[in-house]
């Protein structure tokens, strides 16, 4: 002891036990806050991604909001602009439906029901053979006659709201900002990012780089309506090698294009002759679906000149009058939608779930619209139609 300063000496055991006694709360409170914070970062993360996940591929982005109007307005412009002036067809006239597809004096549509294998790898298939006078009787309509983002509706509603005899999914431009999107002659987006199709008014069709061209020299070059997705499947009559690779873009969900999908895609027959094929899948017993090469092969079969894919899933529907054709996106026997040589009266079928049927003249209750919309069984944001 010196000038009142003690230094007091404890047994070993004590000052351990008295160490070990102030440490463990630091311990426990240096923990949790490590533990709370990184909860709440997470959460945090987890919050904006999910917001963010929202906003891009769910919450609707509309740019334009009557694509009718916009088109009624744009068109206006360019035969104002043109030296003829002279209107192209476009709609179907001296109608005469079959049990296979429809005449007219204009063109024909035929559809063929494939299957090939049994069990299940048993293949179902739907071709439709389209022969026109004119490029201008295809027309694209966007989902709900909107234009922008997340926009979707089933293809046999797009189908209705324009008078549709014969209706299928196009491309997604609607889940990307990329791509050239011409609709009807009129240029809806310009961002020119990968191989796209082109249909001309001469009723010639082609593959292209979208990169090394713009939508207005396409449109200055007659193109009347553009596809934005692919891969393209042949070119030359030829099936493209390595297409069982290719990854058409980064977008989120969009990794499963390869393997036995569903799929949609159109080939080139002629002038004016084209080939829509829709391929049922993911039902066991019924259809497996078809690898991107094995689907090229159809086309080539057929004896296209060029191919190209689109949006296949979920969304792969073919809709001719007021009636689904093939097995909705892959569901074999899918709720809701009224299936050629079905009875379409059947209980089932709530005819008041469903909108167009009255307005483009087919009998009630034979509508394939809207109770699959509701659910999302077959959802596209742009579809074509021949009216």
């Amino acid at each position: 002891m010196k000038n009142g300063n003690t230094t007091a000496t404890l047994p070993v055991e004590q000052v351990e036990e008295t160490a070990e006694i102030s440490q463990k709360p630091k311990k426990k409170k240096v923990t949790r806050r490590v533990l709370l914070g990184g909860g709440l970062g997470t959460l945090a993360v987890a919050g904006v991604g999910a917001g963010w996940a929202y906003n891009r591929y769910l919450a609707e982005h509309t740019q334009i909001d009557d694509t009718v109007a916009y088109e009624k307005s744009q068109q206006a412009k360019n035969n104002n602009s043109s030296s003829d002036g002279a209107s192209s067809p476009s709609e179907l006239t001296n109608v005469k439906v079959t049990s296979d597809g429809l005449s007219a004096s204009e063109g024909s549509i035929t559809i063929t029901k494939s299957t090939e294998g049994s069990g299940n790898n048993a293949v179902v298939s739907f071709a439709a053979e389209i022969k026109l006078n004119a490029m201008t009787l295809l027309r694209g309509a966007f989902a709900n006659n909107k234009f922008g983002q997340n926009i979707i509706d089933t293809p046999s509603n797009i189908a209705a709201q324009h008078n549709g005899i014969w209706a299928i999914n196009g491309d997604y431009y609607g889940f990307r900002d990329t791509g050239i999107v011409i609709r009807n002659g009129v240029a809806y987006r310009d961002s020119g990012a990968r191989e796209g199709l082109a249909f001309y008014q001469d009723g010639s069709v082609k593959l292209y780089d979208e990169t090394g061209t713009n939508a207005q020299q396409l449109l200055n070059e007659g193109v009347w309506n553009t596809l934005s997705f692919g891969p393209a499947l042949v070119r030359d009559s030829e099936v493209i090698s390595g297409i069982d690779q290719v990854e058409v873009d980064t977008n989120f969900g969009n990794h499963s294009i390869q393997g036995n999908q569903p799929r949609t895609g159109v080939g080139v027959l002629g002038q004016n002759h084209l080939v829509f094929i829709v391929v049922d899948g993911r039902s066991d017993g019924y259809s497996r679906g078809v690898t991107m090469p094995e689907f090229a092969y159809m086309f080539k079969e057929l004896g296209c000149v060029s191919a190209y894919n689109l949006d296949g899933g979920g969304s792969s529907v073919m809709v001719f009058n007021n009636q689904l054709v093939n097995a909705d996106g892959g569901s074999h026997r899918s709720r809701g939608h009224a299936h050629r040589g079905e009875d379409p009266d059947r209980a089932d079928l709530d005819s008041s779930q469903f909108r167009g049927a009255a307005s483009v003249g087919f009998p009630a209750g034979t509508a394939s619209a809207d109770y699959g919309a509701k659910r999302a069984l077959t959802r596209a944001c742009h579809a074509f139609f021949v009216t």
